[in-house]
């Protein structure tokens, strides 16, 4: 029993999904690609416009089924999309598919950056004061205690195992993420006060479920203004731009005193490396044991044939196999077509 949570609302969960496979989307997105001035593309970020970034690889799926497994007991699930639904997505009283067109003026849509869309995630109607924030890519790893996220008047964070980010301007050869810690920090310096023990640090955090309270977010975005607007500019990712849930909100709490630093057992996997395999094995052994892990995309503009994306949804179906409650039931298969699917890509 975790009794932090004893009598207290449920945890919603919110996750940010897009099918880059959408034929009428990935219209939508050349277009938007080409109409960018050749100011705003010399400020889009590294790998701000690639494959990678949008693809889906079921990944969803597998989030969801870790979520089920290992945190029953949270509360309404959102999936805040542009205007598409999984296609195995099951209607469920216990989920809402929230359209970018519910959340964001229209004179800021189409967007593509993730940052900008994340910047509105506490708006959603009815979602709980406390709620976890993910990004398809983040699965739950362990049963989940919520004790372990939220303190009574605030959330818990950890820092990423990369090396710090250096104490200087902005860089356009920087990655988004980098930047963003500049960023923040550039605005933290400028508006005291901070807590008396706070201390400035230059690292990034993990690639994690993201613990959030809603009255953190509208209090920020009060005090904070500009930085909420200039995210909420982008079209693409860009790496003179704040990121809001993924650095700013957390290092905000920090210096004010309203979150804590934890440590975690997590694993963050880049599925473009050379030694992915063996990682994608480790991650399988360790499943069951880290609190959370990532796997993030970076095999960029690969073929959707490429054997990597099959390598991960097959590790993923081995670490869930069990369908959750949010999938439709799979059509009968013929004998031979499961003989050959097992052979190929996991559907």
């Amino acid at each position: 029993m975790d009794h932090f949570a004893f009598n207290k609302p449920a945890i919603d969960v919110v996750y940010l999904w897009v099918d880059g496979n959408d034929p009428a989307w990935r219209t939508k997105r050349q277009r938007a690609a080409a109409a960018l001035s050749s100011d705003t593309l010399n400020h889009m970020a590294l790998y701000g416009n690639v494959e990678g970034r949008f693809r889906d690889n079921d990944e969803l799926r597998y989030s969801l089924r870790a979520l089920e497994r290992f945190f029953p007991q949270h509360g309404h699930v959102y999936i805040v999309t542009d205007g598409q639904t999984p296609a195995w997505l099951k209607p469920s009283d216990n989920l809402t598919v929230v359209d970018h067109r519910t959340l964001i003026p229209a004179a800021q849509l189409p967007t593509f950056d993730s940052g900008h869309i994340e910047s509105y995630v506490h708006r959603i109607p009815g979602l709980s004061e406390r709620y976890f924030y993910l990004n398809d890519d983040v699965f739950f790893g362990a049963p989940v205690h919520t004790a372990d996220w939220f303190s009574d008047d605030g959330v818990f964070v950890a820092w990423s195992d990369e090396p710090a980010v250096s104490d200087e301007a902005l860089r356009p050869d920087a990655t988004a993420l980098e930047n963003a810690c500049r960023l923040s920090h550039q605005w933290l310096r400028a508006h005291p006060p901070l807590t008396s023990d706070h201390l400035h640090t230059f690292r990034t955090f993990a690639h994690a479920p993201r613990p959030l309270r809603k009255s953190l977010l509208n209090r920020l975005e009060r005090e904070a203004p500009e930085m909420f607007a200039s995210v909420r500019s982008t079209v693409f990712r860009s790496w003179d731009k704040p990121a809001i849930v993924s650095d700013f909100v957390l290092r905000w709490a920090l210096a004010q005193g309203m979150a804590q630093l934890r440590e975690y057992r997590h694993m963050h996997l880049s599925t473009g490396d050379s030694n992915s395999q063996a990682g994608l094995a480790q991650l399988e052994a360790d499943v069951g044991a880290l609190d959370f892990f990532c796997l993030n995309d970076t095999t960029d503009n690969a073929a959707p044939q490429d054997p990597r994306l099959a390598r991960v949804r097959h590790s993923l179906q081995r670490m869930f196999p069990s369908p959750s409650g949010f999938e439709r039931a799979a059509p009968a298969q013929p004998a031979n077509a499961q003989a050959g699917r097992m052979q190929g890509a996991y559907v």
